[in-house]
């Protein structure tokens, strides 16, 4: 009895102990202890629920006063007043090539040569021009001696005169058109050097060794820019025309310069709008320190002439999704709307400028990513 006892008492604390044992299980897991996460529940689209909204710290909106601004794309382009084509005036075929696309050239330097039968009828009648003066000369001495002595009248005289006069007209210009081809007067070939008229960089080539150039038709051979100072052709759409005028200056930001930003004045606006995108052409007139190249994107930040308050929030209130910006701003209860906004520039190390969809005085969450973060958990 006493065994059945002892063991019924076994038995007794036994089961005593185990539901002590379970107790202490629970109080020992460490899941219990951890501290508790913020629960994010959406509720509607562009709305979430947090069961701890003190979790994440809130931030007011402050004031900015600058002007307005209009930021737009652009394009570099070639100012087309200093765009210089190169012509022959002689028609041939292509021997030598000396210059290519992308050369920067200098003023006089030889860019290619052409073989042409057009210099060498030039030649042939030059030569004729020269016999012809010089033969016109020894009749003129001539007569002049037959006068002297009385054997010519005074008429033969002016005519032999009149045709030395005729004859030096023939050879200056039969030699004027041959310098004009590019020929060397004491050098008679029928190869034409063809020589940069001014410096720049050479922005199109529409020649090949071997290949046949006609004088003064298109395309030219080669083209000259000069890019020291470029234009910047902006699409304004119609309803900010308003915020750009002439002679205003405008910002210019480059892609792959972000650290180097530029000044263009505005020299002209459009008169006639893309049908298609209802655009206007803004063209911006800007001295190029060498950085600027023909074909370059450029963002355009116009400034208006009125100053405007705007709201800045920390850089990190500020969420960037689907291409677009948003701020979360606190409503009642636990529930967070999300907003969206248009970001300006960056005012100050971790300073936000917005230019609409929140006025200063707002509340934003100071951490939009954290609160994202979590809500997509």
């Amino acid at each position: 009895m006493r065994w059945f006892i002892l063991v019924e008492a076994g038995l007794t604390v036994i089961l005593c102990i185990l539901p002590a044992a379970c107790d202490q299980r629970v109080k020992a897991d460490p899941k219990i202890e951890e501290p508790l996460r913020p629960e994010v529940v959406h509720k509607l689209a562009g709305w979430v629920n947090a069961d701890h909204p003190e979790q994440f710290p809130i931030s007011t909106a402050t004031r900015y006063t600058a002007s307005a601004k209009l930021n737009v794309t652009g394009v570099v382009s070639v100012d087309v007043s200093r765009n210089v084509p190169v012509v022959s005036l002689a028609s041939g075929r292509v021997v030598e090539i000396d210059a290519r696309l992308g050369d920067e050239v200098k003023k006089g330097q030889l860019l290619f040569k052409l073989r042409s039968t057009d210099i060498a009828q030039a030649f042939s009648d030059y030569r004729k021009a020269v016999e012809n003066e010089q033969l016109a000369n020894v009749q003129l001495d001539r007569a002049k001696v037959l006068y002297e002595t009385g054997a010519i009248a005074a008429k033969d005289l002016e005519v032999a005169q009149n045709g030395e006069n005729n004859a030096k007209v023939d050879l200056d210009t039969t030699g004027e058109h041959l310098r004009a081809l590019g020929a060397d007067l004491n050098n008679p070939t029928g190869i034409v050097n063809i020589y940069a008229p001014v410096s720049g960089v050479i922005t199109d080539q529409q020649i090949t060794s071997s290949a046949g150039v006609q004088a003064l038709s298109s395309p030219n051979p080669f083209t000259i820019s000069d890019l020291s100072h470029v234009w910047i052709i902006c699409d304004v759409y119609e309803n900010n025309l308003s915020e750009v005028h002439l002679n205003e200056w405008a910002d210019i930001h480059l892609a792959a310069y972000p650290n180097r930003p530029l000044r263009g004045r505005i020299s002209n606006i459009a008169s006639i709008l893309d049908p298609a995108i209802r655009t206007a052409k803004v063209r911006l007139e800007v001295e190029n320190p060498g950085i600027l190249r023909p074909g370059m994107f450029v963002i355009a930040e116009f400034h208006g002439p009125t100053m405007e308050g705007r709201a800045i929030v920390p850089a990190s209130a500020v969420l960037h999704l689907h291409d677009r910006d948003w701020v979360y701003v606190p409503q009642s209860g636990h529930a967070f709307r999300r907003v969206e906004v248009v970001s300006g520039q960056m005012v100050a190390p971790g300073r936000q400028e917005i230019v609409s969809g929140i006025r200063p005085g707002d509340r934003v969450v100071t951490n939009a990513l954290d609160l994202q973060y979590t809500s997509d958990q």
